[in-house]
C-alpha cells in the first residue's frame, strides 16, 4: 500500500480553524477600544487580498513586505501571501533606515503593507527602493501620509475582490516567508522559509509537550509578528481555531494586562524583559486584573531569570515555558516546561525550576549537538562547553542570496551559542560566543551573572559586558537598573554573587543606570552598551 503524497503547504492548513469554527474572534487592540473580526471574515479577507495581489501581477515567488504592528490585517497577509505562493517579507520596524533600505533592494520587495502610524520611518527610503512599486496603506483611523507616488488604501486594495481563491498547487519546498536577522555583526542576513519547513515546524508547535496549543485557547502573542514570523503563533491558531488577541502599537504592561483580563487569555509570548514591566505593574496594582485563565507563558530571545518565572508560579499559578531558537531555526529550537518527562513527575519544585532555567530539550525532529574548535562532539555530561549546532527539516541551510559558509558546517547551522548539554539531554546556553568574558584564559558567562543579579530584591534588569583589560584580558562590569524606591548597594550585589561564583568571575564594578539599551528585537543590546563606554571614556577600577 502506498500513500498519498500530498505537498505540506501553507494553504492546507491556514484556513482550517475559519473552517472547523468560523465565529471565534480576532480581537485587535485600537486607540479608542478594539476592532473585532471573525476567523471566517480573516479568511474571506485574505483570499480578497490574494486576488487583489494576483490582479496587480503579483506572481509565485514574488516577494511581499509587510511594515506593520501585530493586527487583524497583517494576520490576512500571514494566511493569504503565503496560501497563494508568494513570499511574506516581515520587516523589523525597529531597524535604522539604513538596514531597511538594504533588506528591501535585497529582497526585491514588490510591495509594501504599511501601518499608517509607522509611514514616516519609510519616509527616508523613497527614490531609494527601485522595486517597491506599490505602498498598500493599513489605516486605522489614526492619520498618516505618504510621499511615495503610488499607493492605495488596504481595504480599497482588497474591495470587491472574490472571497474564495483557488490556491496553487506548487511544490512544497517554495518558499512562503522570509526573515532578516538583526544585523548585529555585518549586514542583516534573509532567511527564507518553505512551505514544507513552516507546516513542520507549525505542527510541532502544537504538541502538547510544545507550548500545548488546542483550539481551547485564547492567545495574545506579544512577540511582534515581524520578529521570527511572531514565533509561529499566528500560523498555529490559524490552524487550530484558537481565539487571537493582538496589542497592535500599544505594546505597554498595561495594554498587555488588559487584553488579557477582557480577552481571557490562556496563553501569551514574548521576551524577558516584557515579563518583567509586566510583573511590576501586577505588584502595583496586584488586584486590577483577573489573570485566573492565563495559564503559561512563553519567553525567548533570552534567558528568563529564575526568580521571576518562580513569582509568576508563586503568585499565579502562570508556567512560564523557557525556548531556545533563532531566527534561522523558524525558531523553535528547544523547550523548557516545569515537568517535561515521566520520570520527573515525582521531583521537588526546587528541580521543577533548575530545569526550567535550563534552555531546554530539543524538538522532535531536531538534532543538537555541541563541538569543540576541531568540530568533534563533545559528551553530554553537563560539563563539556562547545558551539552549539542544530539540524533538522525547518532549520535553514544557506542564507538567501548570501553564502556564509562559516556559518553552517556539514549539514550543520552554526548557532553562535556557548552551550553545554546535560545527561538528561537539556541544552545549557553559557552565552552568545561574541558575548562571553574572556579572563586571565577562562571564561565567564555575562548570561549566569546577570540572571543571578535580577534575582536580588529591588533589581529591574541587569547586563553584564566585558571591558579591555592589560593583565587579565577581559573583565566584566555589571549595569544595574532598579525598581522605583530602590537605590543599589553595589557590596550587596558583590556579596550576592559571591554566594555562587568565584572571585575572579564577579563585576570588577556595578554600575546604576536608568535604562539599559535593548536591540530590535527586545534583547540587550550589548554592543551598544560597549560602544557607549568606550565613547563615555569608561576605565576600568583597576585601568584608572
Amino acid at each position: 500500500m502506498t500513500m498519498q503524497n500530498t505537498p505540506l503547504l501553507m494553504s492546507k492548513i491556514l484556513g482550517r480553524g475559519a473552517k472547523l469554527d468560523p465565529d471565534v474572534e480576532v480581537v485587535t487592540m485600537q486607540a479608542e477600544g478594539t476592532h473585532r473580526q471573525t476567523l471566517k471574515q480573516t479568511w474571506d479577507r485574505a483570499n480578497q487580498l490574494a486576488h487583489a495581489l494576483n490582479t496587480h501581477g503579483i506572481e509565485i515567488g514574488d516577494r511581499i513586505a509587510s511594515f506593520m504592528w501585530s493586527n487583524y490585517r497583517h494576520l490576512e497577509l500571514y494566511q493569504g501571501v503565503p496560501s497563494m505562493g508568494s513570499v511574506l517579507h516581515t520587516l523589523n520596524i525597529r531597524l535604522s533606515s539604513t538596514d531597511l533600505e538594504y533588506i528591501i533592494n535585497h529582497a526585491g520587495d514588490r510591495i509594501i503593507f504599511a501601518d499608517e502610524d509607522l509611514l514616516p520611518l519609510l519616509e527616508p527610503l523613497w527614490g531609494k527602493v527601485p522595486c517597491v512599486e506599490l505602498l498598500v496603506i493599513c489605516r486605522h483611523g489614526e492619520g498618516g501620509e505618504s510621499s511615495f507616488e503610488n499607493q492605495i488604501d488596504y481595504e480599497d486594495f482588497i474591495a470587491a475582490q472574490a472571497t474564495e481563491y483557488d490556491w496553487p498547487e506548487i511544490d512544497e519546498t517554495s518558499p512562503m516567508g522570509l526573515c532578516y536577522t538583526s544585523g548585529t555583526t555585518g549586514k542583516p542576513k534573509g532567511v527564507m522559509y518553505t512551505n514544507r519547513s513552516t507546516y513542520l515546524h507549525t505542527l510541532a508547535e502544537c504538541l502538547t509537550d510544545s507550548l500545548g496549543l488546542s483550539a481551547l485557547d485564547s492567545v495574545l502573542g506579544i512577540v511582534p509578528m515581524f520578529h521570527a514570523m511572531g514565533w509561529g503563533l499566528p500560523f498555529c491558531a490559524s490552524m487550530l481555531g484558537c481565539k487571537q488577541v493582538m496589542p497592535h502599537r500599544f505594546m505597554t504592561p498595561d495594554a498587555f494586562l488588559q487584553l488579557m483580563h477582557d480577552e481571557k487569555v490562556t496563553i501569551s509570548a514574548g521576551v524577558p524583559t516584557i515579563w518583567q514591566g509586566v510583573r511590576a505593574t501586577l505588584e502595583a496594582s496586584p488586584d486590577k486584573y483577573d489573570l485566573s485563565g492565563l495559564t503559561r507563558l512563553t519567553c525567548g530571545g533570552s534567558a528568563p531569570p529564575v526568580e521571576m518565572m518562580r513569582w509568576y508560579w508563586d503568585s499565579h499559578s502562570i508556567e512560564m515555558i523557557q525556548g531556545w531558537g533563532m531566527t534561522e531555526t523558524n525558531p523553535l529550537g528547544t523547550l523548557s516546561r516545569k515537568v517535561a518527562k515521566r520520570s520527573h513527575m515525582g521531583i521537588s519544585e526546587d528541580q521543577q525550576f533548575e530545569n526550567i532555567a535550563k534552555a531546554g530539550l530539543f524538538m522532535p525532529g531536531l538534532e543538537i549537538e555541541i563541538f569543540d574548535d576541531q568540530w568533534n562532539r563533545l559528551p553530554h555530561d553537563g560539563e563539556a562547553v562547545g558551539e552549539l549546532c542544530i539540524r533538522g527539516p525547518w532549520i535553514a541551510s544557506e542564507y538567501y542570496n548570501d553564502p556564509q559558509p562559516e556559518k553552517f558546517h556539514d549539514g550543520w547551522l552554526v548557532t553562535g551559542d556557548v552551550a553545554k548539554i546535560d545527561p538528561e539531554q537539556y541544552i545549557l546556553i553559557s552565552d552568545r560566543s561574541k558575548d562571553l568574558i574572556k579572563s586571565g584564559g577562562e571564561w565567564i558567562s555575562s548570561v549566569d551573572l546577570e540572571n543571578h543579579i535580577v534575582g536580588i530584591d529591588g533589581v529591574a534588569q541587569a547586563a553584564v559586558v566585558a571591558q579591555p583589560h592589560p593583565k587579565w584580558d577581559e573583565r566584566p562590569i555589571a549595569l544595574v537598573v532598579m525598581t522605583a524606591g530602590h537605590e543599589l548597594d553595589q557590596s550587596a550585589v558583590m556579596e550576592h554573587c559571591n554566594s555562587i561564583f568565584a572571585k575572579w568571575q564577579l563585576p570588577d564594578e556595578v554600575i546604576a543606570v536608568t535604562s539599559i539599551p535593548l536591540t530590535s528585537t527586545g534583547k540587550i543590546d550589548k554592543k551598544t552598551i560597549r560602544a557607549d563606554l568606550v565613547a563615555q571614556g569608561y576605565k576600568l577600577p583597576s585601568l584608572r
